[in-house]
């Protein structure tokens, strides 16, 4: 079993920070890709950011230059950074994952539970 587990959404005033972090743990063999989606209310899921098991990072056009998504191989975690943070940046941030259980096979996609992000104005 694999478990995503997000933490640091909260309550913000616009241009304030947040750093979300999500920890991957169970049966784990290898984490390729990681990313950072986010659905606001009455909106489809969309990505913020994503980051390869090398290091290698994209950004959504709407975040450029304010977050930056990192990763810890060895602890099998994922954070981002969000900066100048505004009201339309309020959504629930899910992390996704994905992960191979073992030598030779296939990787799955696991996703977090989800954390909520309000940015007041």
């Amino acid at each position: 079993q694999v478990q995503l587990v997000e933490s640091g959404g909260g309550l913000v005033q616009a241009g304030e920070s947040l750093r979300l972090s999500c920890a991957a743990s169970g049966t784990i063999f290898n984490i390729n890709d990681m990313a950072w989606y986010r659905q606001a209310a009455e909106k489809q899921r969309e990505l913020v950011a994503t980051i390869t098991r090398g290091g290698s990072a994209n950004y959504a056009d709407s975040v450029k230059g304010r977050f930056a998504i990192t990763s810890d191989n060895a602890k099998n975690t994922v954070s981002l950074q969000m900066n100048s943070l505004q009201p339309e940046d309020t959504a629930l941030y899910y992390c996704r994952a994905d992960i191979s259980p073992a030598i030779h096979r296939a990787p799955k996609t696991y996703w977090g539970q989800g954390t909520q992000v309000t940015v007041s104005r």
